[in-house]
């Protein structure tokens, strides 16, 4: 056996202030320095070794959320949705706090062509375009950002029930889930508009309206999702240890199905915005004095040949943000889901 190399001669391999094993950067709790030092030879170290030791090579652990929100920031098209979509709701809700017309204000200007002085020009009325814009994508974007958030949680769940606890309970609200899925859309709408609407004359009640018929399908989406992973072993697990049901849907399964959730609410708020308008082009959607991109396409829809204004400036407002908010699902679905490769 050759003689141990004398303490004398034995150099760390961690030069003064580096960080050793158990110092490195999102190392787990209570762990045991494993690596306090590295006996070498005699030889002096070299200096690449030095150099990589003295840069502490910290390991940085990084979350589901963390590798899914890198992903997300990597996607260009998501980047570019968000952008414009932040930015349609910041000039929406801030200009006309500043603007010096309200968008119910006559001006005493009929019909006049964009202008400095109105940048998007006057309607048949009096009214300032541009004013008139900003408010109605104001009312159009919270009307579809509650429809989704209401959706979404009616949806979630009654697909969450239905996929977890079976038999009764998933044939009982699957059959109505398969009842609203039947009924056509667009035609109840039309109905439950014209009977309540011009009583309730809100966006919010419109935004009920939509939301009670826009959660079908994330309903079905995450029945199957839950179907899935209840026989999953970590489900087992839980039971196996006596885990409440509440503390199984709640800590365990709604979050491996947050994926589809997120996406499918984007993809709501795009859906609600379009069907929104559609309510409001037909004069069934929210009602004067109240505006919203819909009903402002409607009104230019008439005099698109002599004042093109009154039109195309609310159909660009709609298009971009429908246009962003599919971006952003896009790039939801593809952070959400580690088996896409993303471009950078």
């Amino acid at each position: 056996m050759p003689d141990p190399v004398p303490e004398s001669q034995t150099q760390s391999f961690f030069p003064e202030g580096a960080p050793h094993y158990g110092e490195l950067e999102g190392g787990a709790p209570g762990e045991e320095r494993l690596l306090e030092q590295i006996t070498l030879s005699p030889d002096r170290p070299s200096d690449e070794a030095l150099e990589a030791a003295r840069q502490g090579l910290a390991i940085k652990s990084r979350s589901q959320f963390r590798m899914a929100a890198d992903r997300f920031f990597h996607h260009r098209m998501a980047l570019v949705g968000l952008g414009i979509f932040v930015f349609l709701l910041l000039v929406a809700t801030i200009v006309p706090l500043f603007w010096k017309y309200s968008y119910s204000q006559i001006t005493g200007q009929f019909g006049t062509a964009p202008s400095l002085q109105h940048p998007f020009g006057t309607d048949t009325i009096g009214h300032d375009m541009f004013a008139q814009v900003l408010h109605g994508t104001a009312t159009t974007l919270k009307t579809a950002i509650v429809v989704a958030v209401i959706a979404t949680v009616i949806g979630a769940l009654i697909g969450a029930l239905a996929g977890y606890y079976g038999k009764l309970a998933d044939q009982a609200l699957m059959r109505l889930t398969d009842l609203v899925l039947a009924l056509p859309l667009l035609a109840v709408l039309l109905v439950l508009s014209n009977k309540f609407s011009k009583q309730a004359n809100s966006w919010f009640f419109v935004a009920i309206l939509l939301a009670a018929l826009l959660w079908t399908y994330l309903a079905r989406l995450v029945r199957g999702t839950f179907l899935s992973l209840r026989e999953r072993e970590f489900i087992e697990a839980e039971h196996a240890i006596g885990a409440s049901d509440r503390r199984i849907i709640l800590r365990h399964m709604i979050p491996n199905a947050a994926g589809a959730i997120v996406v499918n609410a984007t993809l709501t708020v795009a859906n609600a915005i379009l069907i929104g308008a559609a309510l409001s082009f037909l004069g069934l959607g929210i009602q004067p004095p109240e505006v919203d991109l819909g009903s402002l396409i409607a009104t230019g829809e008439g005099a698109a040949t002599a004042l093109p204004w009154l039109f195309y400036f609310p159909a660009l407002f709609i298009i971009a943000a429908i246009l962003s908010v599919n971006f952003i699902g896009d790039g939801l679905r593809d952070a959400l889901d580690p088996t896409q490769r993303i471009g950078t």
